[in-house]
């Protein structure tokens, strides 16, 4: 498995499909490994050479003392196609991995397309989950065990037909327990999603954006979606109707083939 170092930090990643291809980068969410790209990975790599990275703190990639910052993140993420020499890509992040995206456009100048899924620009005016969703995502359930409290915590990214899908949720539970980030990386990133806020520099991104989002999503509300489209210049706003926060996951096909649409210029 390769490796980037930035600042110290080792930042493991792996490539797939086609070398001459072009790039695609998927850059992931808060506290989650490389896993949680499996259905997008399969379906680009058919024709685009694609990177996926443990973010620090996250997977095999090292976990420094936090807090982290998207800042941070962002350079990692620079490390990495820098390291791997891809001299331009199209840059997908989902949730903190939308906010590492939309930093990293503005920072640096390797991005061709940009993909935010179910993400924000953070700040005063995103839109909240409400407390109950807040409180459920750290909850720490009397009695359940490492496996019960993933399951718990997921809940309301997922919406109910997922969460009756036992072998589906069996399979995601091992691949958290295997790749996710520890307690203190995980903490370390909820600080850096808590203190981003890229409002005043959305109109900086020049890229060609395509914002994708459910409508349901209960993590991150829909109307943060809203306010990142109407605030890149170059942007579109997907709906997909009854999505959770975990809609790429539930909705593979459909959100596969608006990346690829939307990567192929359509």
């Amino acid at each position: 498995m390769p490796i980037a170092t930035n600042d110290g930090v080792d930042l493991h990643y792996e490539v797939d499909g086609p070398a001459d291809a072009e790039t695609v980068v998927l850059v992931e969410g808060l506290g989650y490994g490389r896993w949680m790209w499996r259905w997008q990975r399969e379906a680009l790599a058919e024709r685009y050479e694609t990177v996926v990275w443990d973010n620090r703190g996250t997977g095999r990639s090292d976990a420094p003392e936090g807090p982290y910052t998207i800042a941070e993140m962002a350079s990692d993420l620079e490390a990495v196609l820098a390291e791997h020499g891809a001299d331009s890509a199209h840059v997908v992040g989902a949730s903190m991995g939308g906010m590492i995206a939309q930093q990293y456009a503005v920072e640096y100048d390797r991005t061709d397309r940009l993909v935010l899924l179910c993400s924000s620009a953070g700040g005063d005016d995103a839109v909240e989950a409400s407390p109950e969703v807040q409180a459920r995502m750290v909850a720490e359930p009397e009695g359940a065990d490492e496996r019960e409290t993933i399951r718990h915590r997921m809940s309301p990214a997922m919406t109910d037909e997922l969460a009756e899908d036992d072998d589906l949720l069996t399979r995601i539970v091992d691949w958290r327990l295997q790749q996710d980030a520890t307690e203190a990386g995980r903490n370390a990133q909820l600080a850096a999603v808590g203190a981003f806020d890229s409002t005043d520099r959305l109109g900086e991104i020049d890229a060609p954006t395509l914002v994708a989002h459910g409508t349901e999503d209960r993590v991150l509300p829909f109307g943060n979606g809203e306010l990142l489209a109407a605030g890149i210049p170059n942007a579109r706003l997907e709906a997909f109707e009854g999505g959770p926060h975990l809609f790429f996951i539930e909705q593979a096909d459909a959100v596969n083939d608006a990346i690829r649409s939307f990567l192929e210029g359509d």
